[in-house]
């Protein structure tokens, strides 16, 4: 019982510490810079990497424009599956376990702009790279992370099946 407690708190812990931080970055930009406008805070890095405010209807990373409605609802669908399901991970590497979190905080915080202001605040650009923020960020490293823990997964299973395999011929040997 105590570590399903500890699985939940730290799915809705990684989650709230996201939705937080993204609302507030968020905030900030759209208090402190106008639509389209520049800020440079590290100026040796100038003008590679700079916080540009952006109002996006479309998902992460500029893609699929003026899809709004719609991606609230996959954003929605999305975190009460990753809720639903998560009492299924408690035995999962901790890894994954924390992509689930990061994955629910960057759906929220992205779910909670898109119902308060009809669009998504984004203000990360690096390069010609499309603008983003906080909650992108964190759903691609959450995925980026259940995929690391699902290759790790994959590859301990085999080597379970190649030790069995080859305990089985020494036997068979023998």
């Amino acid at each position: 019982m105590k570590k399903a407690i500890r699985n939940w708190l730290l799915l809705f812990s990684i989650a709230l510490v996201i939705v937080v931080s993204d609302q507030w970055s968020k905030h900030l930009v759209r208090a402190n810079l106008g639509l389209g406008e520049a800020f440079y805070p590290i100026s040796f890095l100038k003008p590679f990497f700079r916080f540009t405010y952006w109002q996006n209807t479309g998902a992460a990373f500029g893609l699929f424009q003026n899809t709004n409605i719609f991606l609230l609802v996959v954003s929605i669908i999305m975190s009460v599956v990753i809720i639903y399901s998560f009492h299924k991970a408690m035995d999962e590497p901790l890894i994954y376990r924390i992509s689930l979190g990061l994955m629910l905080g960057g759906a929220i915080g992205n779910a909670i702009d898109r119902i308060t202001l009809g669009f998504v605040t984004d203000f990360i650009a690096v390069g010609r790279f499309p603008v983003f923020n906080i909650a992108d960020s964190c759903v691609t490293i959450g995925v980026g992370l259940m995929l690391l823990a699902m290759l790790v997964h994959e590859r301990q299973e085999k080597q379970k099946i190649d030790e069995t395999i080859q305990v089985e011929k020494r036997d068979d040997e023998a």
